[in-house]
């Protein structure tokens, strides 16, 4: 079964008598367990995507199916709680909490929606740190440690509640080229580890060049699909 299946997906942001369709009516799928990039210029739709599949943003008009789930028409406290159990998130700014440890903003997504006993949790918190390399800077705040770190912990609290789904919007996009190179590798890694779907959006040609799959978006229409064997090794 697909993870996310949409068909006839429409976005369309209304501001006074303005009308903005950000999405017209794209059909695809992803499969499970894959490396799939939306691609296109700045404006195109490849954020409103995420946001629709992310249930962060509801579609307009259309069907949309993700975790075998169609979640066109949840309600705010539905699209929350799907989130916490389904859904992954990388951010290109790596949105971690400044007053938590490392160990703690991974954890917090299993505070949030997941009533695990503390034993429990601390190991989960601690097997994924150890999985990204960080798992000895658990103690240290974000100020500390570098951005390259920052996005493994990202990375690791995206994975902390079992997420088959992660959805990453520009991660590379404030990491070096070195730097940016070793995540893409450790997401791959995870990808293969945890049979975790990671949908990009990205402007990044080394991610595009490793995932299997890349749509390409342009003023919210899907112009071509094209899938490559396995992805380009990083």
């Amino acid at each position: 079964m697909s993870v996310v299946v949409a068909k006839r997906l429409v976005k369309t942001y209304v501001s006074g008598d303005i009308q903005v369709e950000a999405i017209r009516g794209v059909d695809f799928s992803i499969e499970p367990a894959s490396f799939v990039s939306f691609i296109g210029p700045s404006g195109s739709g490849k954020t409103t995507l995420l946001n629709m599949i992310g249930c962060l943003d509801p579609p307009t008009s259309g069907y949309l199916q993700v975790a075998g789930q169609e979640i066109s028409n949840f309600s705010r406290e539905d699209a929350a709680r799907f989130r916490g159990e389904h859904i992954g998130f990388i951010f290109q700014d790596f949105n971690l909490i400044p007053v938590l440890t490392v160990f703690e903003n991974v954890e917090y997504p299993l505070l949030m929606v997941q009533e695990w006993p503390k034993q429990q949790r601390k190991k989960r918190v601690l097997e994924l740190l150890d999985a990204v390399g960080m798992a000895d800077q658990a103690d240290k705040y974000p100020s500390q440690i570098s951005g390259g770190q920052k996005q493994r912990v990202a990375v690791a609290r995206a994975l902390v509640t079992n997420a088959k789904l992660v959805l990453a919007d520009e991660p590379t996009a404030n990491l070096d080229r070195k730097t940016a190179s070793r995540i893409i590798d450790l997401m791959k890694q995870m990808r293969n580890e945890f049979n975790t779907t990671f949908i990009f959006s990205t402007h990044d040609q080394r991610i595009v060049d490793s995932v299997e799959t890349t749509f390409t978006i342009e003023d919210g229409i899907l112009l071509r699909q094209e899938t490559m064997a396995g992805g380009d090794d990083v």
